[in-house]
């Protein structure tokens, strides 16, 4: 069993930055491919960002490529997404996700485990 917590979500102006963490328990971190996900109110769960073992080359959205970083840290078991020139369209529930395997996955049915989700809310 993996669980999952996220933090770090809040209210920003249109053009800043938040980073947002996602602290998991267990001893096998490193063997999970994580990934963040974002919920609008109204609208499916969509991808975000993923990563795959230390080493391997993440993933994004379209939506987000070159405004936000997926990363990680196996000492902390802890994943962050840093997230830069907010837009309005970013305000969303940003959950945390993990799954074993060292691959990336972009699917929410590829994942087993899933956090509680943060707010982000962009503003204008």
């Amino acid at each position: 069993q993996v669980q999952l917590v996220e933090s770090g979500g809040g209210l920003v102006q249109a053009g800043g930055s938040l980073r947002l963490s996602c602290a998991a328990s267990g001893r096998t971190f490193s063997s999970y491919a994580m990934g963040w996900f974002r919920q609008a109110p109204g609208k499916e769960r969509e991808f975000v960002a993923a990563i795959g073992w230390i080493g391997s080359s993440p993933y994004y959205a379209d939506s987000v490529k070159g405004r936000f970083t997926i990363s990680r840290d196996n000492a902390k078991n802890t994943v962050y997404l840093q997230m830069e020139s907010l837009k309005l369209e970013d305000t969303a529930v940003y959950y945390c996700a993990a799954r074993w395997g060292s691959s990336i996955y972009f699917r929410t049915t590829d994942y087993v485990y899933w956090g509680q989700g943060t707010q982000v809310t962009v503003s204008s």
